[in-house]
């Protein structure tokens, strides 16, 4: 039997649950009624201002982000059987993409489990090759982590995993990392992926996200639709897929820019690996600072890809990001021949495709340039969006030619 613990919400703050939203902060909250087991986080029935039962998910009473909602059906409890159900129905989807695991295509990493547009809120689990990478950003789901990774690996066949807590959810919900760590199994070095043909040696210890940015996938293809016969540079290169897409598009030369030195290596080892001949010039660089260089010394470029890591965090920081976003956007345009293409990015939540619209349009009156949106992109399939969780399209992309 699981405790009987109860969250009150103030009156008016039960909308977004009505209307599916996933999370409640504790913003919402009047009180809580009774307490999670020792470590601070575990399973709560949420009631409205009146008493209504609303949903059953993962309460931590310590974190702004308060309850994780699981289900909203009263007569279902947050077990085993509902974590698996809803790990076969994401299973299942990807296996419509890709197929099942073992029968592969020109590509073997993926995202199988997308968190909140998954059902289950807190969890991000990829496949990279014959491993899984697992990524847990919430507290209350650590007690049932062996069990899905049982699971996992009973559906899928893979029998090693790479687990990680989520570094700002050591800090906001105490999640034991040392714990999560301690779950990993038979991972002792990079492993070797497929993607769209091209190889990758992927460090899922150190590496950013779960490893890889298999976020960017079917954008990678898009962008270097426009690289036959242009110089490319690449900002925020980490280790070189745009690039390889690009250069076995025909690009005449590259440069790649990312402040990263390992990643850098791994980059021109790729390169390498995938046997292409096409001029790289890799560099070190804080990449304002080396846009700012390239437009003083009047280098140009015909096809800019700017991929910035998250620069907006929280509310709080969308002003001065979006800035951030205009000022490398600018630099770009200042740095495109005429007919030259952009191809811009953001990976922040908070920022809306209209927000990046919006910033390109101001970088182009500042650089004055005639700017044409050619394609507006966005996240692959395995990376669904839940329509009444709004953050998990994160992903927005514009390819613009400049005249």
């Amino acid at each position: 039997m699981q405790p009987r613990i109860l969250v009150h919400l103030k009156r008016d703050r039960d909308k977004p649950v009505r209307h599916g939203h996933p999370w409640i902060f504790s913003g919402a909250i009047e009180r809580w009624e009774g307490a999670p087991r020792a470590g601070g986080a575990g399973v709560v029935d949420v009631v409205d201002g009146g008493g209504q039962w609303l949903a059953r998910g993962l309460g931590h009473p310590g974190c702004n982000l308060a309850v994780r909602i699981y289900t909203r059906d009263h007569a279902q409890p947050l077990d085993d059987t509902l974590l698996a159900r809803r790990l076969d129905s994401a299973l299942a989807l990807r296996a419509q993409h890709f197929g099942p695991v073992g029968l592969d295509g020109d590509t073997n990493a993926y995202r199988l489990v997308f968190a909140e547009a998954d059902g289950l809120s807190g969890l991000i689990v990829d496949r990279y090759a014959d491993v899984l990478s697992v990524r847990i950003s919430a507290a209350g789901l650590v007690p049932w982590l062996p069990d899905m990774l049982a699971h996992l690996s009973a559906r899928t066949g893979l029998v090693r995993w790479q687990v990680a807590a989520d570094r700002e959810a050591v800090e906001r919900e105490g999640v034991d990392a040392a714990a999560v760590a301690a779950c990993s199994r038979g991972v002792t070095g990079p492993v070797r992926i497929r993607e769209s043909g091209f190889l990758y040696d992927v460090d899922l210890t150190t590496g950013q996200k779960t490893g890889f940015y298999v976020d960017q996938r079917d954008n990678r293809r898009r962008a270097a639709a426009y690289a036959r016969g242009r110089r490319v540079l690449s900002a925020y290169c980490y280790t070189g897929s745009f690039e390889l897409h690009a250069g076995a598009a025909g690009a005449l030369h590259i440069t790649g820019l990312d402040a990263s030195a390992e990643a850098l290596v791994r980059a021109r080892a790729h390169h390498e690996l995938n046997g292409l001949t096409v001029p790289v010039d890799y560099r070190e660089a804080d990449v304002p600072e080396a846009l700012r260089r390239f437009r003083d010394a009047n280098r140009k470029f015909d096809l800019i890809i700017l991929d910035p890591p998250r620069m907006v965090s929280n509310a709080a920081q969308k002003e001065k990001g979006l800035r951030a976003y205009k000022d490398i956007n600018l630099l770009a345009l200042k740095l495109l021949e005429p007919d030259g293409i952009l191809a811009t990015f953001s990976c922040a939540g908070l920022v809306s495709p209209q927000d990046l619209q919006m910033t390109l349009a101001w970088a182009a009156v500042d650089a004055q340039r005639e700017v044409q949106i050619l394609e507006t992109l966005g996240q692959p399939a395995d990376h669904p969006v839940l329509v009444s969780f709004p953050e998990s399209a994160y992903l927005h992309g514009l390819i613009a030619r400049v005249v």
